[in-house]
């Protein structure tokens, strides 16, 4: 059993996180500043209300637990918004995360797992994406990223820090009990916004973009179920604690589904209907995004057990008709 410190763990992927660690044993405390996290969501643990960017909250954190390790879930995720308002991301996102890796360091803490992001790699050059492909982010949001994973490296060299850094790709799907689910506000993800328009929380749903060089003309994309998640960040503390240097993962299923057959499926699952609206392409927006995780399969042995969209997404529909029934 483990003392971890999980920031950020009030929002979607930490939380489930929290009630991961806790099913496994350890004893958890939850660092989260509530601007987008919520309290309901933290199912067990020490919860402590802090801003990281605040040193001597941190200190004071660090001194009152006696901390193996620390999960890092708290960033701001909206790229649109990061292309807009880049001085929120780089001020939450990097200048924030470097004030928690200071007080880790003056507490002596020396394992880290941090929560990144495809973004990083930028455009495709090729498919699936393996660890070594390119890293060339374009937009703030995957700048951010991969400045701290730049920044991790640097404290293992200064400080022996060990960290892994796990880049994901399309997080999806909620606790198969229920329990805990998405609710970003506002919501960006595709699955959430498709189950919104079925619940009747949402009018429609957008396909940006019918013409792209894919079988049906949609995007596709790679989604992971959070669970699956949370077991390889669960993974990724045990090979730390085993010696583990630092590196980094993608987490992907890596099989890709389009937007057409999200839809489809979200249709299938529901029982329901409901409109769809077409629209231009957005920019930025590549064909094809899929992971190669044989890296994480291979040394974390990570095995992900909800890889078929349909329960992706049935999970994600019995969060919606909780929530749903509850506003």
């Amino acid at each position: 059993m483990s003392n971890i410190l999980v920031v950020g763990g009030a929002g979607y992927i930490g939380s489930h996180m929290v009630k991961h660690l806790l099913a496994g044993g350890h004893s958890v405390v939850v660092a989260d500043n509530f601007s987008t996290g919520f309290r309901d969501a933290i199912v067990g643990g020490t919860a402590v209300e802090l801003d990281i960017a605040d040193g001597a909250a941190l200190d004071a954190l660090f001194a009152a637990h006696r901390i193996d390790a620390v999960l890092h879930f708290a960033s701001f995720i909206a790229v649109g918004e990061s292309v807009t308002a880049p001085g929120k991301y780089y001020q939450n996102n990097v200048a924030a995360t470097l004030s928690l890796l200071q007080a880790m360091e003056r507490a002596g803490v020396k394992q880290f797992i941090f929560s990144s992001t495809a973004a990083v790699y930028g455009n495709p050059r090729y498919t699936p994406l393996d660890e070594i492909h390119p890293k060339e982010p374009i937009n703030p949001y995957g700048r951010t990223k991969w400045m701290v994973e730049q920044i991790l490296q640097d404290f293992d060299t200064a400080h022996g820090v060990r960290s892994v850094s796990l880049r994901y790709f399309n997080a999806a799907g909620a606790d198969p009990a229920g329990e805990l689910g998405e609710r970003h506000e506002p919501e960006t993800h595709l699955i959430p916004l498709i189950l919104q328009a079925a619940s009747g929380r949402r009018k429609a749903i957008t396909v940006f973009g019918r013409n792209y060089s894919t079988p049906d003309g949609t995007c596709i994309r790679d989604y992971i179920h959070v669970n699956d998640l949370a077991s390889a960040h669960a993974l990724a503390l045990d090979y730390l604690a085993a010696g583990g240097y630092s590196t980094a993962f993608n987490l992907g299923n890596g099989n890709g589904f389009s937007v057409q057959e999200v839809i489809s499926t979200a249709k299938k699952v529901t029982g329901r209907d409901f409109t769809v609206v077409d629209a231009p392409r957005r920019e930025g927006d590549p064909a094809i995004l899929i992971a190669d995780a044989t890296r994480a399969r291979a040394l974390l042995q990570w095995q992900p057990r909800y890889g078929d969209l349909a329960t992706i997404i049935s999970h994600a529909w019995q969060w919606e008709l909780k929530f749903f029934r509850q506003t």
